[in-house]
């Protein structure tokens, strides 16, 4: 498949597109060069429909989504893939139309890791700070929370969550019908942003391992086309991921590069407009390399301080 199969989910932004006989996709018209060519809101069932990532906080979007509904249809559940406001942001008013419930893993925080919380609360200590919350829709609350490995029964028929921090904390994907609902974990058309403290690394990388494991063949993410090879597109995004690691080991030197000088050397060839996202990524991976021994910081990792290799 092309680049731009990848990039480019059928249809028009704001019109509904049946990607099969029971499943809806209808894009929000929010294209950037961190949402694609903008969120994917998927409607499944007919009759009671469930709402997958009601998408950006978009009148037009609304009105697309209720739309996209039949004269006897309305959405009785909207699951959250995650707390990112270009997919949350919009389930308060889609909920209140259709006397719909809102189910998620939790807020905008459930889910951090130990590891990313006492970061972000000693960077504090110092005067500092970790970073992160970008796009974050900070007061996102569910109706109902769901566990990991938690099944729900629905008009559409049986949907479990699996538990997918690294993107965000609070990452769901989604089985339906064997399919996976891959949220922001895994996409066709980009890597996915890993931005501490609501992003790990680590988790991010033993997600998709969870993922790669699970057997689905096919996902439907939440930006860009549907991905037909799910296993070879974990795989890619593995290699993807270990490559970064190899380039960021390879420009360091024993006295200690910051996180700036370290952007410029490893990202080099990236559109200076989006070295800032670069950057968090590159934080990622530099607090996971220091907590696997492969790299010391000084002090302890975050956006002050200084990187140098273990030998």
């Amino acid at each position: 498949m092309a680049e731009a199969d990848f990039f480019l989910p059928p249809g028009q932004p704001g019109v509904p597109v049946w990607l099969q006989p029971d499943l809806r996709l209808v894009r929000a018209d929010n294209p950037s060069p961190f949402t694609g060519a903008g969120t994917n809101s998927y409607l499944l069932g007919r009759g009671a429909v469930v709402l997958v990532d009601p998408g950006p906080d978009l009148d037009a979007h609304a009105r697309a989504l209720m739309a996209a509904l039949g004269p006897d249809e309305r959405i009785t559940e909207i699951l959250v893939t995650h707390a990112h406001a270009d997919h949350s942001a919009l389930a308060p008013r889609i909920a209140a139309l259709n006397g719909a419930r809102v189910l998620a893993f939790g807020d905008a925080l459930a889910g951090r890791s130990e590891r990313m919380q006492a970061l972000a609360e000693a960077e504090a200590q110092q005067g500092g700070r970790l970073g992160g919350g970008e796009g974050v829709d900070a007061g996102f609350r569910p109706d109902q929370c769901l566990a990991d490995g938690e099944s729900l029964t629905t008009g559409a028929g049986r949907i479990t969550a699996i538990h997918t921090p690294g993107h965000m904390a609070n990452h769901l994907c989604l089985d339906w019908q064997g399919h996976l609902f891959s949220g922001d974990h895994v996409m066709g058309w980009s890597s996915s942003i890993v931005s501490p403290p609501d992003g790990d690394m680590a988790q991010y990388r033993a997600a998709l391992l969870r993922l790669q494991a699970g057997g689905w063949q096919r996902a439907f993410p939440g930006h860009g086309a549907p991905i037909a090879d799910l296993p070879g597109r974990i795989a890619a995004l593995l290699a993807h991921r270990a490559a970064r690691e190899a380039a960021i080991l390879a420009v360091m030197e024993d006295e200690g590069l910051d996180l700036p000088d370290l952007t410029a050397r490893v990202y080099g060839d990236t559109p200076r407009a989006l070295w800032p996202a670069a950057s968090r990524n590159l934080l990622a991976h530099l607090i996971d390399l220091a907590d696997r021994g492969l790299v010391r910081a000084d002090p302890a990792p975050g956006p002050m301080a200084r990187f140098s290799r273990n030998r």
